[in-house]
């Protein structure tokens, strides 16, 4: 749905029951000063039917409607999904009445398209542009379906009809500036290996989580920024440390979206671990007119967030249970004390040691707990795996 001058515009979706599902390409009015409901009748050829798309409205007050998802029976209990990456146009051909004619058209933009995906999450900004943000593309295998969660951002030119990837540009510092000052002088000096040196690009960084029963909850953050300002020393990574926590949201679908004085704010969204789902509360904002670096406003617990997730199902289990489960109750707090104890057992850090002595000196204690967590069926790759994601994680709290 979509405001459109005095007009709510309502196009699509879906209705599924037990036995079938249907798809929509129909639109609806609400107008805002009657208060009623019209079904529009637009001439041309639409959309096919289908759900998820997003739509906004353009300064003439026509609606963009862009990609969306949909689905086919292909044989009994056999569905084939369509990722629709197509572009419509419906536009009122009228003064901005109520009785006014719609009609439909195909936009075909040039520029750098965003790559198919669906759970995408969309909003109008500044200067004529709206933008899209994330959004999953699911692989289909023949017993399971994997998702590639994205965290980028691509903006549409309503006036040029034009896509583009939205980049961020870094933030302007004086130590940038003294630092620049410095490669310069390295270049006068004839400094060959600086020179040769090849531009970097964003630079990934991959924290794991693991639950209790051996699942590894990866979050995902890229460093941003010109690869001239990341090709500098240890020495002076050190000393603009600040500089390196520059970070992005970690890939999700379905985050919500709002533009405010041109700033862009990103709560929240889901993203998949395996057969699991992960729901996000972290809050970011980006300044699009400047497209320097993303705030972080609100920050996320992963592992805080799992915890009241299986909490909240524990206590749900035991309002079912009632009197009859008051003995296993008392069971489960028992054995979440002993992993909260648990916790203040781990083999501690030493002061100034490195993840690589750490995890050499307390390698077989993390197997023999990952082991205890998993198993005894399971496989010691996994085991070896998931007791250096749990390695890791400690060892980065700890510090």
């Amino acid at each position: 749905m979509v405001a459109c001058k005095r007009q709510l515009i309502v196009f699509g979706g879906f209705h599924e029951s037990a036995r079938d599902y249907i798809y929509y390409n129909d639109v609806y009015a609400f107008n805002l000063d009657s208060f009623t409901w019209s079904k529009l009748a637009p001439s041309g050829i639409g959309p096919a039917p289908r759900s998820g798309c997003q739509m906004a409205a353009t300064p003439e007050g026509s609606v963009i409607i862009y990609g969306g998802y949909s689905k086919q029976r292909v044989k009994k209990d056999v569905d084939r999904g369509t990722l629709h990456t197509d572009m419509f146009l419906l536009r009122a051909e009228g003064a901005g009445k109520e009785e006014d004619k719609w009609a439909w058209s195909r936009l075909n933009p040039s520029g750098v398209k965003p790559t198919p995906r669906s759970g995408f999450s969309a909003a109008v900004g500044p200067n004529n542009r709206s933008l899209l943000f994330g959004g999953v593309h699911d692989e289909e295998e023949e017993e399971s379906i994997e998702g590639d969660f994205f965290n980028d951002i691509y903006f549409y030119d309503i006036v040029k009809n034009r896509w583009f990837p939205g980049q961020l540009k870094g933030p302007k510092s004086e130590k940038r500036k003294r630092r620049r000052g410095r490669q310069a002088e390295a270049e006068d000096a004839g400094d060959d290996e600086l020179e040769k040196r090849p531009p970097q690009g964003p630079v990934e960084i991959v924290k794991e989580v693991v639950a209790e029963d051996g699942t590894i909850m990866t979050i995902k953050q890229v460093i941003s920024g010109p690869g001239e300002e990341k090709s500098e020393s240890e020495e002076e990574e050190e000393e603009d440390g600040a500089l390196s926590q520059q970070v992005e949201p970690c890939p999700r679908s379905n985050a919500m979206l709002a533009v405010k004085h041109g700033v862009l704010y990103v709560y929240g969204g889901m993203f998949e671990v395996g057969d699991r789902q992960f729901t996000l509360s972290d809050l970011y904002s980006i300044d699009l007119h400047k497209m320097e670096e993303w705030k972080v406003l609100v920050e996320m617990d992963p592992k805080a967030q799992e915890w009241l997730e299986e909490s909240e199902s524990d206590e749900e289990e035991d309002d079912v249970e009632g009197a009859e489960g008051g003995e296993e109750e008392e069971e489960s707090s028992e054995e979440e004390s002993e992993d909260e104890g648990g916790e203040e057992q781990h083999p501690p850090v030493q002061p100034a040691e490195k993840h690589a002595d750490y995890l050499a000196r307390t390698e077989q204690y993390w197997i023999k707990l990952a082991r205890s967590n998993m198993g005894p069926d399971a496989k010691e790759k996994k085991v070896v795996k998931v007791a250096h994601a749990m390695v890791k994680a400690f060892y980065e709290d700890a510090v």
